[in-house]
């Protein structure tokens, strides 16, 4: 059974941020820019890891893991004068469930619709739960932002 803490969790994170890497470089992204994007994709997927580990919700563990990561992405993208959608995209990357749609397509295929429809329908609410999570932090951050601005 893997543990929250171990290596196996942290091969898993140097492998999203390896692959974040890459797509922030074929993304045309340049200097320090892409190192912090490859860390939010990496961060992105041990956050899953461990809250997963903690309470074995595939769901649950999705929206943690992108509050998390988006809230990293709101302080580092000013920072480094970028738009924190740019960050954000590199960072869902390795919770985005492209698995289940191709899953979803080989049951179809196969004349599975019950699977299909199953399968389809998991991968429909991991993809609401991310965009929920985006938004919820993207409309928490504007609002402070107002406020810190009010006043």
């Amino acid at each position: 059974m893997m543990r929250p803490f171990d290596y196996l969790t942290f091969l898993q994170f140097l492998w999203a941020f390896l692959a974040i890497l890459g797509f922030s470089i074929r993304a045309d992204l340049k200097g320090i820019k892409v190192l912090f994007t490859s860390l939010a994709g990496g961060l992105c997927w041990a956050f899953y890891l461990i809250a997963l580990y903690y309470n074995r919700s595939v769901l649950f563990s999705v929206f943690i893991a992108i509050i998390l990561v988006c809230i990293y992405c709101e302080i580092v993208a000013p920072r480094l004068r970028t738009p924190v959608s740019v960050f954000v995209i590199c960072a869902i990357i390795p919770l985005v469930p492209g698995r289940g749609l191709f899953q979803s397509m080989q049951f179809y295929i196969a004349g599975n619709n019950v699977q299909a429809s199953k399968s389809i329908l998991e991968t429909l609410l991991i993809a609401g739960t991310i965009s929920i999570a985006i938004a919820l932090v993207s409309s928490v951050t504007n609002l402070v932002n107002k406020l810190i601005n009010r006043f």
